[in-house]
């Protein structure tokens, strides 16, 4: 059975919400378990001031959500926050005619090697690169295949297993 793969389009405040690398490397911390503004700071060596705008934008736009306020190990009290997983299945079109989707890919890009680079160079799993020239139509049979493939994964989720990140990616290439 396929899965459903229909794409809610993203409107123009949540592409400019995931238009920045450092916003989706907070989602991909929170989507593990709830982290506080100081934690993400700590965490991603910025300031808690500069993350807390980006906290602001991710909660305005329901891309993360934050959770009841607790007391911290210093008795201060802090909010957490955890992703909402809103970011999936959202169609990335650029409906402002912006190039803010170009913005958005560049973005997703940069925190995917960020997370790499802080992984360390024994964190590779596996990775391919090539080319394709396909029509629309295999294009979609393509992406539809693929995102079922991705979809089964995702269900199978081995509590035990190795958490990894994965990016996928597919551009057209420049005219030659």
């Amino acid at each position: 059975m396929s899965a459903d793969h229909t794409a809610r389009t993203a409107s123009v405040e949540e592409l400019k919400a995931l238009a920045h690398p450092l916003r989706w490397r907070i989602l991909r911390l929170c989507l593990d378990r709830a982290w506080t503004n100081q934690e993400l700071a700590e965490r991603l060596e910025v300031a808690p001031a500069t993350v807390l705008r980006h906290i602001r934008a991710l909660v305005k736009t329901d891309f993360l959500a934050p959770e009841p306020v607790r007391t911290g190990a210093k008795g201060a009290l802090e909010r957490p926050y955890r992703a909402t997983g809103r970011t999936w299945r959202l169609g990335l079109i650029d409906v402002a005619g912006v190039g803010l989707v170009h913005q958005v890919d560049l973005a997703m890009l940069a925190a995917h090697r960020a997370e790499i680079l802080e992984a360390g160079p024994d964190s590779g799993r596996d990775v391919s690169r090539g080319v394709l020239r396909l029509n629309p139509e295999s294009q979609a049979e393509f992406k539809t295949r693929l995102a079922d493939l991705i979809t089964e994964f995702v269900r199978r989720e081995d509590p035990d297993g190795e958490p990894l990140s994965y990016l996928w990616s597919l551009a057209a290439r420049p005219a030659r």
